[in-house]
């Protein structure tokens, strides 16, 4: 019955903090979505066409504008010719029909010379109408039909050398015509083109005149319009034309300017004018805090599970969230993208603190979602957008100092770690400097990695100006702490080694057996070590009740009663627990010196009474517990009870060392002083073989020396 009242009370402690890590999250998740909404959400304005602006109104997003871009593409293919496909055999027909006409004259000049050197005397010379018949009969039925007579007749009364000249002439301008395209439109063009050069020309004005006609003549349409070429040429100028896009931070109107058609549709497409667009980067910054704080409760809930994690330490880990977003918030107010002032966050303090009063991996997980964090806080307010370069920076940042703070043994170590930051800070900018395509001075480098310097001392000094506030007031136990509880010059270690020698001594073997058991199964040693420190301080109140500090003096107990020894033996983890308590010490080493017994029977004076009293009750004679509720705390209550029994052995052996450990370790768990504690049985051997090694070194064999014999 006493076991089911203890689980569901159990049962109903684990629901209450599963509700309180989740109702916290929740909180936090709020003030995450309201820090960063600016950074997503963009402020609409109610304006009309036509009317002057009052303010600077910048587009919040990039964008294409579509129409534009549609006519820019309109005008370019426009602009784009069409294009005509030369013919060449129709350039090279028209001139052929040209040097036909000449050849021909000649042929017939020829004849004639000929005929009149044969027939001197027999025949009159040809009139200039026989002459142009028999050219006719020697040329094509297109020339004849389309050039008269009397243009013959001229050509035929050409000069020979004139002739030459003109034949030059024409095949000449008809050959440049040509290559450059004759169209059916501009065919008189060609033409008057030709004219101008015979015009110009040293030719007679009859030679010019008969020349004309054979330029009308053979100037056709050479050149036709090409589909193909010309669809081809405009989808290419399409291809090389730029979409219109209106940048983020692109100012769209300035203050007092007029509201012009084109000026609205650009205010329309940024979204400026409709405040339901708002919505949907609204949701995914809700999607995205829904995740950040879906991965926060399973971290929470992970260590509460494998490790004593009270409300404080939840505390702790919202404030630190809250403290380190509301750092990257004020800076990203004087942030812009020419300034980088992102680099100044002291970003790796919530790292640092979370190393601390959590663990790494806890550390390790809210570096990366604070980066995630980071990035959306310095978009400049660019909805849709992550500054990727200050996410990686934040990261490596804190990762850095995750790594470079080991081994705390005093807050010098934090310092240390800082200069660690330092350096990656350095790094990391100087990446992003040499990674980048703009050109830099060194008087950029010089300032910006004084920004890296800045955020690593700032994180430093931040680390321990408020680590003290989560030790004191929340009550967490640090390293430092604990380094600091387990000085020799503490008052309650001062006073538990004046007033109780013998247990102090035997707290100190407690510590070291403890502490290595602890590190064997990756329990926290160093709590274990000064735990121990203090498990017995209510000893001090009566320190001769207990044999460790009785020397050269009578056993108190033997002048009372079985009962009363008990009840004395009993209270002093209570005793030690209220001392404690009145001297503000961390609620873990509270916890060790209330269930190092548990509820363990005092076996000694309870077989005492039972001698005398046949009826004496076990519950009279058993510590009223809690039983060890973590690791630390078992493992402890173990080494006790073995430190005490091997001391009583007057020859520690090997055998009887581990034959003591195995005793103990079954009565512990036989007796279900283990059952609280998260202890599994594979650790417990661990723990068993970690003690039996340990004792064997300090109660090592040693060498018998001689005694001088007396004469």
């Amino acid at each position: 019955m006493e076991k089911k009242k203890k689980k569901s009370k159990l049962f109903y402690y684990m629901k209450n903090k599963w509700i309180f890590i989740i109702l916290s999250v929740i909180l936090l998740g709020i003030f995450f979505f309201f820090i960063t909404l600016n950074n997503v959400h963009t402020e609409t304005y109610n304006i009309e066409r036509f009317t002057t602006t009052k303010e600077t109104i910048r587009s919040p997003i990039t964008i294409e504008n579509e129409q534009e871009t549609d006519r820019k593409r309109r005008e370019t293919v426009q602009a784009v010719e069409d294009r005509y496909e030369i013919s060449t055999e129709i350039t090279e027909e028209r001139i052929a029909y040209i040097n036909e006409i000449f050849e021909a004259i000649s042929k017939l000049e020829m004849e004639s010379v000929k005929e009149d050197s044969d027939n001197k005397d027999i025949a009159p010379p040809l009139t200039n109408q026989e002459k142009v018949q028999q050219l006719k009969q020697l040329l094509s039925p297109e020339i004849n039909q389309n050039i008269n007579d009397w243009v013959f007749a001229e050509l035929v009364e050409f000069p020979k050398e004139e002739r030459s000249k003109a034949n030059e002439l024409l095949i000449n301008s008809l050959q440049e015509v040509f290559e450059a395209g004759v169209r059916a439109e501009n065919t008189q063009g060609a033409t008057s083109t030709i004219k101008q050069s015979i015009k110009y020309s040293s030719l007679t004005p009859e030679s010019k005149e008969a020349l004309n006609k054979l330029a009308e003549f053979a100037v056709v349409e050479n050149s036709f319009f090409d589909v193909e070429k010309t669809m081809n040429a405009r989808k290419e100028a399409v291809s090389n034309v730029d979409p219109v896009t209106i940048r983020a931070g692109e100012v769209l109107v300035r203050e007092g300017q007029v509201i012009t058609n084109e000026i609205y549709e650009k205010l329309e497409l940024a979204g400026l004018l409709d405040s339901k667009r708002n919505i949907i980067p609204m949701i995914g910054l809700g999607l995205l805090i829904t995740l950040i704080c879906s991965v926060i409760v399973y971290e929470l809930q992970r260590i509460n599970k494998h490790t004593h994690f009270d409300k404080s330490k939840i505390i702790a880990t919202l404030l630190i969230s809250v403290l380190v977003i509301l750092f990257m918030k004020v800076v990203s107010l004087y942030s812009t993208q020419a300034n980088s002032f992102f680099y100044v966050v002291p970003i790796a303090t919530g790292a640092l603190l979370i190393k601390q009063l959590i663990q790494e991996r806890s550390a390790i997980i809210f570096s990366c979602l604070f980066a995630i964090l980071g990035s959306i806080i310095f978009n400049n307010q660019i909805p849709g957008s992550l500054n990727i370069e200050a996410g990686i920076y934040f990261f490596f940042s804190q990762l850095a100092a995750i790594v470079f703070l080991m081994n705390v043994k005093d807050r010098l170590a934090i310092l240390k770690a800082g200069v660690g930051i330092t350096v990656i800070n350095i790094i990391t900018i100087l990446l992003f400097l040499f990674l980048s395509f703009e050109k830099y001075a060194i008087s950029d480098i010089f300032i910006q990695t004084s920004f890296g310097v800045i955020s690593a001392f700032l994180s430093a000094v931040l680390t321990i100006g408020l680590l003290p506030f989560f030790e004191t007031g929340l009550g967490i136990l640090t390293d430092i702490k604990l380094l600091q509880l387990a000085s020799p010059n503490q008052p309650l270690m001062k006073k538990l080694l004046t007033e109780a020698p013998g247990t102090y001594h035997h707290s100190v073997m407690v510590a070291n057996l403890s502490e290595t058991a602890c590190e064997a199964i990756g329990a926290n040693g160093l709590l274990a070590r000064v735990g121990a420190y203090y498990h017995d301080l209510g000893k001090t109140l009566k320190p001769h009740y207990f044999i460790e500090n009785q020397l050269a003096m009578s056993n108190p107990h033997d002048l009372i009663t079985a009962k009363e020894s008990a009840a004395i033996i009993i209270k002093h983890p209570y005793d030690g627990a209220a001392m404690l308590k009145r001297h503000r010490l961390p609620k873990e080493i509270i916890d060790i010196a209330e269930q190092h017994h548990g509820e363990t029977l005092v076996k000694y004076f309870f077989y005492k009474e039972l001698e005398k009293n046949k009826k004496a009750k076990e519950a009279d004679f058993r510590y009223p517990g809690p039983k060890p509720q973590t690791r630390e705390i078992a493992i402890i209550s173990i080494c006790d009870s073995v430190e005490a029994a091997v001391r009583s052995l007057k020859e520690p052996t090997e055998d009887k060392i581990e034959q003591i450990v195995t005793s103990i370790i079954n009565d512990r768990m036989t007796d279900g002083q283990l059952d609280d504690s998260p202890l599994t049985l594979k650790e417990l051997k661990v723990v068993q073989r970690t003690i039996c090694t340990t004792l064997k070194g300090i109660f090592h064999s040693r060498i018998q020396y001689p005694m001088k014999e007396a004469k």
